[in-house]
């Protein structure tokens, strides 16, 4: 049932937000319905039409927010004029038709408007498109509900004073605005994948919301090459899940997990996809990604990683999108083929990037680096520095176990 209203919840919402054209209460309207349908449906069974009976019930509970403000002739007549005489005499919940239209991308898009902040688009298209309640998206980001509701109140209140309508945007706006919608799902799939805080290492309702819509918006934009690559990517990594933790949840480094444990489905859908994609030219990021996840998942051991093919797509990926993110990564692989000091040379050129000093991963990879060149000290006292700055626990742990393995 879970699964099922998920998947309703954009459809009930383009429904009406294209019908009443106010996305801000047609959202809380739906999110009420969702609710609803959760307390009666596993009681009373799923109705013969579902969306019809959430559409029914969320356009009662939008018609209930106007007449519950008519103390105003203007409030009144506001209801009279938006709801229909049918909904005015309060049909059967399973007599509304079903829409043809598919609005998940407008959905998407207005989600990831750019009058939102990025944390407010996420959460806002987890609950407006992921049907997730505001609790269960404040779970997910481990913060209290108190804080989450605000952001996504303000998130529908920009949205409304930009005066957006929910509707495609302009071609010229189109790729720009589709750019957001991918990078606000890979957000989302990377903190459910690697936890920024708190006990566990990953969260797993994330990475499959993330991939759920992401698959979405495949559907939506077949032709689409980032997306089909952003999918495959999210399948490529997400199928290393179950073997990156112990069972007390301690992380295991890619080289060192079982490989047994590997999700092959997972790994066949994505590295399909990422071929038939590349195949037919225009490479974007997300792509060369997923070509690189690809490489990893296809070494039968660690040792066998092609890592020269490696290092040859992260050169790519560094020429399309610099950043100093790819730059780190690529220093893995670079000492991987030129061996460890070659890393460490490429990593002084990230001395002066303030977000990367400032964070824990910069210290880990020199750390890693220094390990493996025999430099045991200076590989301890990074290790540790790592482990101060990070504020996921797992990872707290193996940095400092990996500190105490280079005492000498």
């Amino acid at each position: 049932m879970e699964e099922l209203l998920r998947e309703l919840t954009p459809q009930v919402l383009g429904f009406l937000t294209r019908r009443y054209g106010q996305f801000d209460l047609c959202e809380d309207a739906v999110q009420e319905a969702l609710l609803a349908a959760a307390t009666q449906w596993p009681t009373d069974g799923v109705p013969a039409n579902p969306r019809g009976w959430l559409i029914t019930v969320a356009t009662r509970r939008l018609t209930d927010q106007f007449r519950s403000e008519s103390a105003r002739r203007r409030r009144e007549d506001s209801v009279a004029a938006m709801a229909g005489t049918e909904e005015l005499v309060s049909p059967g919940a399973d007599s509304v038709e079903a829409p043809d239209e598919d609005d998940t991308l407008t959905l998407l898009l207005l989600c990831c408007h750019p009058a939102v902040t990025p944390a407010s688009q996420v959460a806002l298209t987890l609950r407006a498109v992921g049907g997730l309640s505001t609790a269960e998206i404040a779970h997910a980001f481990m913060v209290p509900e108190a804080t989450m509701a605000p952001r996504i109140s303000r998130a529908k209140k920009s949205i409304k004073e930009a005066g957006s309508s929910f509707e495609m945007p302009p071609a010229d706006e189109l790729a720009d605005r589709v750019r957001v919608v991918r990078q606000v799902l890979y957000l989302i799939f990377n903190e459910g994948y690697t936890a920024s805080s708190g006990e566990s290492l990953q969260r797993v309702e994330l990475t499959a919301e993330a991939i759920r819509l992401t698959r979405m918006l495949r559907t939506a934009l077949p032709d689409d090459g980032e997306v089909a690559g952003l999918l495959a990517l999210m399948l490529l990594t997400d199928s290393r899940r179950t073997a990156r933790s112990t069972a007390d949840g301690s992380l295991i480094p890619i080289d060192e997990q079982d490989r047994a444990l590997w999700d092959r489905a997972q790994i066949d859908e994505g590295t399909t996809l990422i071929l038939s994609t590349m195949a037919r030219g225009g490479v974007g990021p997300y792509q060369v990604q997923a070509a690189i996840a690809a490489v990893h998942a296809e070494a039968p051991s660690a040792e066998e990683t092609d890592w020269p093919q490696i290092h040859a797509l992260y050169l790519i990926l560094e020429q399309l999108t610099p950043n100093p993110m790819i730059t780190l990564n690529r220093a893995i692989a670079l000492s991987q083929v030129e061996g460890p000091q070659a890393g460490l040379d490429l990593l002084s050129t990230l001395d002066g990037n303030k977000s990367l000093t400032e964070s824990h991963r910069l210290d880990a990879v020199r750390a890693h680096l220094h390990e493996r060149a025999g430099n045991l000290t200076e590989a301890r006292d990074l290790y540790l520095a790592a482990a101060r700055r990070t504020t996921s626990l797992p990872e707290q742990r193996y940095l400092t176990a990996k500190a105490d393995a280079c005492t000498i």
